[in-house]
């Protein structure tokens, strides 16, 4: 078992345990819908409210992970409008990071209704769907995330539409869904 899979299994269980509901997002996810690329950090929508966060950073580092000192004093990041904390397991030679979206959004809430369970190495975790990997690659809209949009919709052919637009208006990405699809002619 590499280390990211590792790291995601050690993170997956404690989430279950926490009973918190979770959705393995990023490049992880990518591996399912897409087509694989490197890896060295993983990415999650997380439905748990910030009055549970010192428990969670408590277990982390019962894991071995260390939590920045701004995340452990209270802080909570945004990005793209999305609350985030962040840890980061150390290796030897290397680390990997954890970005850990709170689902506090209607969209996030509707992503984590939607997601599917799915096999990723040697087991299997909740991810957010096709559509939704696609929504938040276009948020991140980083080039390399451009390019797994295309991927994803090369791989997995039909998506529900209807939802991708709806979504993609209210996260103020529609003309870049519209190009994405007009893309895939």
């Amino acid at each position: 078992m590499n280390d990211l899979t590792r790291g995601l299994r050690e993170l997956v269980l404690l989430f279950e345990r926490l009973e918190a509901p979770y959705a393995v997002m990023g490049g992880l996810a990518v591996r399912v819908y897409g087509i694989p690329r490197p890896r060295y950090d993983i990415d999650f929508t997380l439905a748990l409210g910030r009055e549970r966060l010192p428990a969670l950073y408590e277990a982390l580092r019962e894991l071995g992970y260390t939590i920045p000192e701004q995340y452990a004093s209270g802080w909570v990041d945004h990005v793209a409008g999305m609350a985030v904390v962040k840890a980061r397991l150390y290796l030897a030679g290397h680390g990997i990071d954890v970005d850990l979206f709170l689902a506090e959004s209607p969209y996030q809430r509707e992503l984590l209704a939607r997601r599917r369970r799915e096999r990723v190495d040697e087991f299997e975790v909740w991810l957010v769907s096709p559509e939704d990997l696609i929504l938040l690659n276009l948020v991140s809209h980083r080039p390399r995330d451009i390019a797994d949009v295309g991927d994803v919709f090369f791989t997995q052919g039909e998506l529900d539409k209807a939802y991708l637009r709806r979504w993609a208006e209210e996260l103020g990405v529609l003309r870049e869904l519209e190009e994405a699809l007009s893309d895939q002619g």
